[in-house]
């Protein structure tokens, strides 16, 4: 059994910066896929970025450009520059044991409790 943890968000002016954390434990396989998703109020979950088990990383193209998808060790990192008020929304960590990631809630099995990002203007 997998488990996340996110940490680092929290409320930023327009075009300012944050970066996200989300520590894994538990996992014993040999492959594991991780993203990132985010849900605004009223919006549905939707996908950020991921990095499969051979670190391709993939962007969608909202954040393309301005978001970076990286490891440090056990722990996945995204960090969120020029950031805008569409940005604004609860980001989850997701993962499951898969070598090539998706981009649909329903390919990951894992979840945290997500972390709250608020930009204001």
């Amino acid at each position: 059994q997998v488990q996340l943890a996110e940490s680092g968000g929290g409320s930023v002016q327009v075009g300012g910066s944050l970066r996200l954390s989300c520590a894994t434990s538990g996992y014993t396989g040999s492959s594991l896929c991780m993203a990132w998703f985010r849900q605004a109020p009223g919006n549905q979950r939707e996908w950020v970025a991921d990095i499969d088990n051979f670190a391709v990383k993939t962007y969608s193209d909202s954040v393309k450009d301005r978001f970076i998808l990286y490891k440090e060790g056990n722990t996945l990192i995204l960090k969120m520059n020029s950031l805008t008020p569409e940005d604004t929304a609860m980001y989850y960590c997701a993962a499951d044991s898969r070598y090539y990631c998706g981009s649909r809630i329903q390919d990951f099995r894992y979840w945290g409790q997500g972390t709250l990002v608020t930009v204001s203007s």
